[in-house]
């Protein structure tokens, strides 16, 4: 009995020696183990927060994409409108310049065709003659002619001088086809005080048109579809009628060259009004 209950002591003693050591090694796994936990649960939050960081980060990348997105749309719209606008816009310029193109080529059409029948007419006419004036006002030509080489004083009838003068008048003419003439009548002051169908100076401006109207169409061949009369009597003179030499200016017949050029003058007042528009 005593045996057996010192071998229970000693089993017992062996089991209690071998239940610490492993707890010890139990205990120093166990920190081992709660020491790597702890190092995973470290990592694993490291790892979540920067998983967090990164998927906020995704988000305003999307955000911002989105944006972009959105932007590009508008920035495509907007480009299109400004496309569209800037074409608009060359267009315009376009049209603009085919007007001013079309506005400078009929000037200088114009300007051609006037200095053309001044070239002409000084040619035919001859410029020596102080009598005789030739210029150009606003595109028009004018031929100045002193009454003393057309008419007595008084009178309507026309010289034979004067049919001299007009012959070279009515060359350049018949040489224009599609010019028209008006062929101004101009006095001075001096009431008429004549007899017979002549009441005024109107009625004598007028009737001196006339008569050289005849020589031009009867006598020198000129169609009278070319010509038009007309009667200024003293209203539009050259200078003041207070000197004898000064009236003698005064009363004077002027023809007036209008190469039918209306078409040109069209043209530009079309294109003014469009560009006013």
């Amino acid at each position: 009995m005593k045996k057996i209950v010192i071998a229970l002591s000693v089993m017992a003693l062996l089991t209690s020696c071998v239940s610490k050591k492993k707890y010890t090694d139990l205990e120093a796994r166990n920190k081992e183990t709660q020491d790597l936990l702890n190092t995973a649960t470290v990592k694993l939050n490291s790892c979540l927060e920067e998983k967090a960081g990164l998927a906020a980060r995704v988000d305003g990348l999307k955000e911002h994409n989105q944006t972009l997105i959105n932007t590009s749309k508008d920035m495509t719209i907007l480009t299109t409108k400004g496309a569209q606008n800037i074409e608009k816009a060359l267009e315009s310029i376009k049209e603009k310049d085919l007007k001013i193109s079309r506005m400078q080529d009929a000037l200088t059409k114009k300007d051609s065709v006037t200095l053309a029948v001044v070239t002409s007419l000084k040619s035919a006419v001859g410029i020596s003659d102080p009598d005789i004036e030739i210029n150009v006002e606003k595109g028009v030509v004018f031929i100045s002619i002193a009454d003393k080489l057309l008419f007595k004083t008084a009178s309507y009838e026309v010289s034979d001088r004067a049919k001299g003068v007009l012959a070279k008048v009515a060359k350049v003419i018949n040489d224009k086809p599609d010019f028209e003439c008006m062929v101004e009548g101009h006095t001075d002051n001096v009431p008429y005080n004549g007899s017979g169908i002549i009441l005024d100076n109107w009625d004598l401006s007028v009737k001196r048109s006339t008569s050289i109207i005849r020589v031009l169409t009867n006598q020198l061949g000129v169609k009278p579809e070319q010509l038009i009369a007309a009667g200024r009597s003293s209203y539009i003179p050259l200078v003041a009628n207070d000197s004898a030499e000064n009236k003698a200016r005064n009363r004077r017949t002027r023809i007036v060259v209008l190469p039918k050029i209306d078409q040109f003058y069209e043209m530009i007042e079309k294109e003014m009004k469009k560009q006013k528009q």
